[in-house]
């Protein structure tokens, strides 16, 4: 045995304690290497030099054209290229849309969990380990199916979701869109005893000092950068939410635009979507709350369109977020009846009362209704391209999106928000929830992971469903927090 070889066994075997952290609530029994399905996933060798020791499986369906798109899949910890090829839904989409799928696989000579190193430097950086080796199976995939260079995406859960930001940080001009789910922010952690502390609760940056993060992964770059999805259930106690909230920072701040969305709207699986635009008005970053899942990949079994999936460890009954997440690199554009119906122009607010809202809209061709959103929930899917909303408090801010729905029930793309404040006035009343709740009610807003009341930005504490506040209006819109009492 190479004297390199022996070390690099060594210091996995040393580490087995440290990356017990690592995937705490995960199992602790590794999975052997899938054989390959027949008909379907395929080992592939040869395809480089391999300085991760990685193994490369890949889907490519049949009569797939030249110029094609290329998605990388990366498993989480304990499981295999199989688990992810069968249970995430990628397979479907490559028939329905035609493009091919790479899935990597780490096993338990490289780690003992079978964990990317998403937090080791040797193995997530540019030209490095693991990293290099992915980029390898890009470029073997890009030869063998003639890809289309300008269009490779990545995607990955838990460890591999953390080793997707690390690779779009380092690679920006290999990867044109990344998803992140359940993972971590690029270079959260440069080793394995920070590792863990990433997980429960990342550094307190500003999104300028996670920014830099990426930044710093590929000095000098120039070009343009990836577009990224972010996934993640509010119940997850193995990856914490407040990951989520860096990624948004660290990607928002890498496109200059800001951390307040340019629309939100709320799709299955009580599942919230917000949009941040770039200087053009296409969407940049995108994420997406599952609320009450734990840690795993959303999937939603079934024949729709937009099911996908099958439950399993780690693949939980929500949404398919393959399919919402495919729709937003653009892997459904040029299929029969495929890509999203444009946004409703013209969304206005024709009205108010004490206790409505009236909307209007443009009508959008071959709608065949459209779902409004209040507040990011969904509310009514008139045909027609006026709503009416009602039953509203008095002297109250409440923001509108539209989205046009086609014969197959997929929604399209979503408008920009308008906000319509009903007549009357509410001073002095009091509201007790959660810190998300006040968010989405208008209340309060968020910056780094954080939340301030509007109108005193006093800090209420972290972006999630456990803090509580009671807060006070006085004046109209100027809140302040009345944990000790209300009194109006």
């Amino acid at each position: 045995m190479r004297p390199s070889i022996l070390r690099r066994l060594l210091r996995r075997v040393a580490s087995t304690a440290a990356l017990a952290l690592v995937a705490a609530t995960l199992s602790t029994v590794g999975a052997a290497p899938p054989a390959a399905a027949a008909g379907g996933l395929q080992q592939v060798t040869g395809f480089g030099t391999n300085p991760g020791n990685l193994q490369m499986y890949e889907y490519a369906p049949a009569g797939l054209p030249a110029n094609a798109p290329l998605v990388i899949a990366l498993h989480g910890c304990t499981q295999t290229a199989n688990d992810h090829y069968t249970n995430s839904g990628w397979p479907k989409y490559a028939d329905l849309w035609g493009f091919a799928v790479v899935f990597p696989q780490t096993t338990s000579a490289n780690n003992p969990l079978s964990c990317f190193g998403w937090f080791d430097p040797a193995e997530d950086s540019r030209g490095k380990g693991e990293a290099a080796s992915i980029v390898q199976m890009v470029e073997h995939a890009k030869q063998s199916h003639g890809s289309d260079a300008r269009r490779v995406y990545v995607t990955g859960l838990s460890a591999g979701g953390g080793m997707t930001a690390d690779l779009l940080a380092a690679y920006p001009d290999v990867f044109a869109g990344g998803s992140v789910a359940s993972g971590l922010p690029a270079q959260c952690a440069t080793s394995q005893a920070a590792a863990s502390g990433c997980q429960t609760g990342p550094q307190k940056l500003t999104p300028a000092q996670w920014g830099d993060k990426v930044r710093g992964s590929y000095p000098g770059y120039s070009g343009p950068w990836p577009r990224v999805a972010i996934w993640q259930g509010t119940s997850d106690y193995t990856v914490y939410p407040a990951n989520a909230t860096a990624l948004r920072d660290q990607w928002t701040d890498v496109w200059g635009i800001g951390q307040t969305p340019s629309s939100t709207d709320t799709l299955p699986g009580n599942t919230t979507r917000s949009i941040y635009n770039d200087a053009s008005g296409k969407p940049a970053v995108e994420t997406y709350s599952v609320s009450g899942m734990g840690h795993g990949l959303a999937v939603s079994p079934g024949s729709g369109t937009d099911q996908c999936g099958t439950t399993a460890a780690y693949f939980l009954n929500a949404i398919c977020s393959t399919y919402y997440t495919g729709v937003f690199w653009g892997l459904d554009q040029g299929t029969p009846g495929g890509g999203q119906l444009p946004a409703p122009s013209g969304l206005q607010v024709a009205g108010v009362t004490a206790n409505s809202v009236s909307l209007s809209w443009n009508a959008v061709p071959h709608a065949a209704s459209y779902a409004v959103h209040r507040n990011g929930t969904k509310v009514a899917s008139p045909t027609a391209t006026t709503y009416t909303d009602t039953g509203l408090t008095a002297g109250t801010a409440y923001r509108y999106t539209v989205a046009a729905i086609d014969g197959s029930g997929t929604p399209g793309t979503t408008s920009p928000q308008v906000t319509a404040t009903t007549t009357g006035s509410t001073s002095g009343q009091c509201f007790t929830a959660t810190n998300y709740a006040h968010v989405t009610a208008g209340r309060a807003h968020t910056t780094g992971g954080y939340v301030y009341a509007n109108g005193s930005n006093e800090n209420m504490g972290l972006y999630n469903v456990f803090v509580t506040h009671t807060l006070k209006e006085s004046p109209a819109g100027y809140f302040v927090i009345a944990d000790s009492g209300c009194a109006t």
